[in-house]
């Protein structure tokens, strides 16, 4: 049987976090009554003329630097022309051959262009759960029409549900930390496609596509592209062929259902924006623009994994910008970057309210086997509390480590002698039983043994 695979290209549209509207003065605001935030602009009204929003292309400047893109010396808007209720004007002001920004990369994934536009209105559909004047009815909102958004298209690079959701992780990361918009996707702000098409393992051709429309969640998009390869497949494998079309996937049902054909450039007959002159990006924007780009999750994991912290590790610190932050000012004390990104990772908020070199320090302890993994919470919440240095407070709190093996020794053989039947389980290969021995030990030392050299004698004194 012919094995085949996805090809998966993604369209994510961002909303820019600016004061006001794309092409109007029209504050964003969110959660405000239905159409109280539109204008003649945005709403179409005849003689309205539109402006550009000139931090729209700062942001759309920023990102498509973030995305290692080229940036576009002149770049002009566009008509793309359809007709929906969502659409007052009967055409959406975007952007076709001169975007903002071609190519780039992010991981391992191809950028294919990064361009602007507005966004349309809400539609509201009242159906199976309420009746407006007793039968099924839309409605418009159009608070969100002419809201700046920035279209990220990739190349067909994602070979799986599983990789396009890792991948929209780490732009939604890094969106979040350019500080362009909130990236939220249960209010929008965040929204993805998914064009996907299906071929034999090993041919480098493209199937037809079709294209799922406005997931709004990482778990909806990875089922959803899911489903779609199970039902490309089942008609490819029964001999059908797949139709280019537009499709919705359900979550609660897991269904993939059609919502019409799949629009090709030439059904909008685009043309130039009579209304707006072209953009030239002058020096002065590109410079302002790059100040603005801090170091990305992406920049940021790399470094971490050079200075030896796990990919993993390194990952998770890059998505927690304020964290992140806190680790490099710990990193010139760190005698193991590991081991200290991880105690920030496992302690988390508390971490946060003591003085990064201090956390450095107790991470130097524990490698050094003067503190105990187990002592390093009080230690720690300590240190949150008054400050001072580590080593001062390990030392008055008695939170050591027992640095004397004879001692410790002691108290292991009195935890096989009070725990007999856990020691004739760990003689009979059950390891997990050890745990009652362990924890009596710790029990008598407040903590201060290491669970390691304890293993150890257990094993030594039953013979093992």
């Amino acid at each position: 049987m012919t094995s085949f695979e996805p090809v998966i290209g993604l369209e994510i549209h961002v909303q820019l976090d600016t004061a006001t509207k794309m092409f109007c003065s029209c504050a964003l605001s969110f959660g405000e009554p239905p159409n109280t935030r539109c204008c003649p602009v945005c709403l179409g009204l005849p003689g309205a003329l539109p402006v550009v929003n000139a931090k729209a292309i700062e942001y759309g400047l920023m990102i498509g630097m973030a995305l290692e893109s080229e940036l576009a010396d002149r770049s002009i808007f566009h008509r793309k022309n359809y007709f929906y209720p969502d659409n007052p004007k009967a055409y959406q002001i975007s952007q076709y051959d001169e975007p903002l920004c071609r190519g780039g990369r992010l991981g391992d994934v191809r950028i294919h262009r990064v361009h602007l536009e507005e966004d349309a209105a809400k539609l509201i559909h009242v159906g199976e759960t309420g009746r407006i004047h007793g039968s099924d009815t839309s409605i418009v909102d159009f608070n969100r029409c002419g809201t700046p958004l920035v279209e990220i298209v990739t190349e067909p690079d994602v070979k799986s549900a599983e990789q396009a959701r890792e991948w929209l992780q780490l732009l939604r990361e890094t969106l979040r930390q350019l500080e362009v918009s909130d990236v939220d996707m249960s209010q929008g702000s965040l929204r993805c496609d998914a064009n996907i098409s299906i071929r034999p393992v090993g041919e480098t051709g493209f199937g037809t596509k079709t294209e799922l429309k406005n997931m709004n969640s990482f778990a909806f998009i990875e089922r959803g592209i899911k489903a779609e390869v199970i039902r490309q497949t089942e008609i490819v494998r029964g001999g059908g062929d797949v139709i280019q079309e537009t499709l919705h996937f359900d979550p609660r049902t897991e269904r993939i259902t059609s919502l019409r054909s799949k629009e090709e450039a030439h059904d909008y007959r685009y043309f130039p924006e009579p209304d707006l002159v072209p953009i030239r990006i002058a020096p002065e924007m590109l410079d302002t623009a790059r100040a603005a780009v801090p170091e990305l999750p992406a920049a940021r994991a790399a470094r971490y994994e050079a200075a030896g912290v796990s990919a993993d590790n390194a990952k998770d610190l890059a998505f927690r910008a304020e964290l992140a932050a806190r680790f490099d000012d710990a990193l010139p004390v760190a005698d193991s970057a590991q081991a200290t990104a991880a105690l920030f990772l496992n302690q988390g908020e508390l971490a946060a309210e003591v003085e990064p070199e201090s956390v450095a320090t107790v991470s130097n302890l524990v490698g050094a086997k003067a503190l105990t993994p187990g002592n390093v919470r009080a230690v720690l919440e300590i240190l949150a509390e008054r400050g001072g240095d580590p080593a001062d407070v390990v030392a008055s709190e008695g939170l050591g480590a027992i640095a004397d093996d004879g001692q410790l020794e002691g108290i292991v053989e009195d935890a096989l002698a009070a725990n007999a039947d856990a020691a004739e389980k760990i003689r009979g290969g059950n390891m997990k039983a050890i745990g009652a021995i362990i924890g009596h030990v710790m029990r008598e030392t407040k903590g201060r043994a290491d669970g390691g050299e304890v293993t150890r004698l257990v094993r030594a004194k039953l013979g093992l």
